[in-house]
């Protein structure tokens, strides 16, 4: 029997270019690298292709009205979302092929389901940050759904803008049965089956997935997942306007480790797979090279 072929996607972008850029981490997270110094994004998405992956996550996660108001550049939002997108476009485009996908964050804060607006709030603020990535993407990635309030005003807002959906959600790292709401992620089936392209679990530990991906496979949707090397969520990070130093990368994350949990993905379905925060290019290099020695093709 043939096997599937795998999207790769690419590695955590946030921790990568504050590491090389050699600045603080801020509240803006990689929005500010990308404004002090353009160009080092484009070389970190150059640096995944190069070590395999077949789509680039543009650096638009917190490119979001409500985190730019914090800094007061709002005005720039517009700017910086085609910013991100033409960093993306650089480096497939010197690649020669992939896909660019248009990353979505939470409004408000990340693991932070509590803080998210109502889904009548909700749905107009995504569809103008969907509007704003549209021309410029092969498909919207909306990242770290925490919620199902969270899932359902993502998918409305975008599921008639022209371009797949993929919705993404954050698992309770110590229950992979849940999302960080508490809410089942068996609830999110009937939302996702309702406009989404693919279902995915993302920035979480990897230890949680396979609990999740077991309730994904019993729906028809292509499922996957991308894990974070955080050693927890910290109390620190919940705050309001943090900085990834509130988090610590774990230690026994390397990329073979890693490579590990990926495969064993794939055992189970799974035909996407990547990294989130605290991953990097090693880390999917290696799966990559997993890949191909075991003779699957990536798209």
């Amino acid at each position: 029997m043939s096997k599937p072929a795998i999207t790769l996607l690419d590695g955590g972008m946030g921790q990568e270019i504050i590491r090389r850029s050699g600045e603080k981490p801020t509240p803006l997270w990689s929005t500010q690298v990308m404004i002090d110094q353009p160009g080092l994004v484009a070389q970190v998405h150059g640096d995944y292709f190069d070590a395999g992956a077949t789509v680039a996550t543009a650096n638009s996660y917190a490119i979001l009205r409500d985190r730019l108001r914090m800094a007061d550049i709002e005005d720039q939002f517009e700017a910086l979302t085609v910013g991100a997108m033409q960093e993306a476009r650089a480096a497939r485009d010197a690649h020669g092929s992939g896909r660019i996908a248009g990353s979505i964050g939470p409004l408000k804060a990340t693991y932070r389901p509590d803080l998210h607006p109502p889904v009548a709030d909700s749905i107009p603020q995504y569809a103008e940050i969907g509007r704003a990535q549209a021309p410029h993407v092969d498909f919207f990635l909306v990242e770290t759904i925490a919620s199902l309030r969270h899932a359902e005003s993502a998918l409305s807002a975008l599921k008639d803008l022209g371009k797949p959906v993929w919705l993404s959600v954050t698992l309770d790292d110590k229950d992979g049965t849940k999302l960080r709401s508490g809410e089942a992620v068996a609830d999110v089936l009937p939302i996702a089956a309702d406009g989404a392209a693919v279902l995915l679990a993302n920035c979480s530990m990897p230890e949680a997935m396979p609990a999740a991906l077991e309730i994904f496979a019993k729906q028809s949707l292509p499922f996957g997942a991308y894990a974070n090397a955080f050693t927890e969520i910290s109390s620190g990070f919940l705050k309001e306007a943090p900085t990834v130093d509130a988090l610590t990368a774990r230690t026994d994350l390397t990329p073979d480790t890693y490579a590990d949990h990926a495969l064993h993905w794939i055992d189970m379905g799974a035909t996407i797979v990547g990294g989130c925060c605290e991953t990097g290019p090693a880390h999917i290099a290696e799966i990559a090279r997993r890949l191909r020695a075991a003779g699957f093709d990536t798209v």
